[in-house]
């Protein structure tokens, strides 16, 4: 990570808070503990030298070198960098704080929406600035070749895996998902190393969805995991790990939060797929285009003679 001055303030490059955040959950207890005292205040944090966070946060010095290093900085000095940068960064009616954490009963709808799209734009800036394009890329390759694809979620990940393969059917590749359970497992035994898995899940822990992806994995097909946990059991493993992780706001935690970035990666890994594939994802699209049109309703006058 590049301790620069550029590229913050165009909203270029992920601040450092947001580094943290989507770092804390695969932090160890001591560097989680420097974590969130710099998230509880990121500015008086930067007024601190490394000893006396250190002593603020119950760690040792040790341990603030080892956090900067987690969250990609080679410094504490970059750390302090990082803040002063992003302390400038948001100019809109509420603070940084405010954005990233609660809705109250009582804000205005102006505020839930601000708070809403901020956390989403953020989330996607984020998965722009580190979702890994090499892992992106070997997971695009193995289902551009596969003979057959199953894609497993349950619940709102469920919605991501169903939605990537519908845009994935509707590209000539042979795509199938499962969110119940029996028909998954069913499914996933009946693999080949010809074959791709996909495994969507915010925590990584859904036990339907490890249940399926392992026995794909034990069929010999390639596996991936859309998930937001580095180690979690899905990503553990998944031989290809797509992490991506979105901003809570209050009403919406954990797989609401992260639903439009792993959306964004569906969608990234479906044009990479159809990019692969140009010719059948092009025969594809033309012999479906008209389909939709073929099928809309048009207003029709009513017939009926006044009474």
């Amino acid at each position: 990570m590049r301790e620069t001055m550029s590229g913050l303030q165009g909203g270029g490059t992920v601040g450092v808070t947001d580094l943290i955040r989507a770092a804390l959950p695969d932090l160890s207890e001591s560097l989680a503990r420097v974590a969130r005292t710099v998230l509880q205040d990121p500015l008086a944090a930067a007024e601190l030298s490394a000893d006396q966070l250190a002593t603020r946060s119950g760690a040792s010095q040790a341990s603030v070198t080892r956090f900067c290093k987690a969250i990609g900085l080679n410094s504490y000095q970059g750390l302090l960098l990082r803040i002063a940068q992003e302390s400038g960064r948001y100019s809109g009616p509420w603070s940084i704080t405010e954005l990233s954490n609660d809705i109250s009963p009582d804000d205005p709808l102006e505020k839930v929406l601000e708070t809403v799209v901020t956390a989403d734009l953020r989330s996607l800036e984020q998965a722009r600035e580190l979702l890994d394009l090499a892992a992106v890329e070997r997971a695009a390759q193995a289902i551009a070749k596969a003979r057959r694809v199953d894609l497993y979620g349950v619940g709102g990940s469920g919605a991501v895996a169903n939605e990537l393969e519908m845009r994935l059917f509707g590209i000539g590749v042979a795509a199938r998902g499962w969110m119940e359970v029996h028909g998954a497992v069913t499914s996933a035994s009946l693999l080949t190393t010809k074959d791709v898995a996909v495994g969507v899940s915010d925590s990584g822990a859904t036990a339907e969805t490890y249940e399926a992806l392992q026995l794909a994995h034990d069929r010999g097909a390639t596996t991936i995991a859309i998930t937001r946990r580095t180690t979690s059991p899905l990503a553990v493993l998944a031989d290809i790990q797509l992490t991506v992780s979105g901003f809570d706001t209050r009403f919406r935690a954990g797989s609401f939060a992260s639903r439009h970035v792993q959306l964004l990666v569906a969608d990234v890994l479906y044009v990479r797929v159809a990019q692969l594939g140009f010719d059948r994802a092009s025969a594809a699209i033309a012999l479906t285009s008209h389909l939709a049109a073929s099928h809309s309703v048009s207003r029709k006058r009513s017939t009926r003679t006044p009474g």
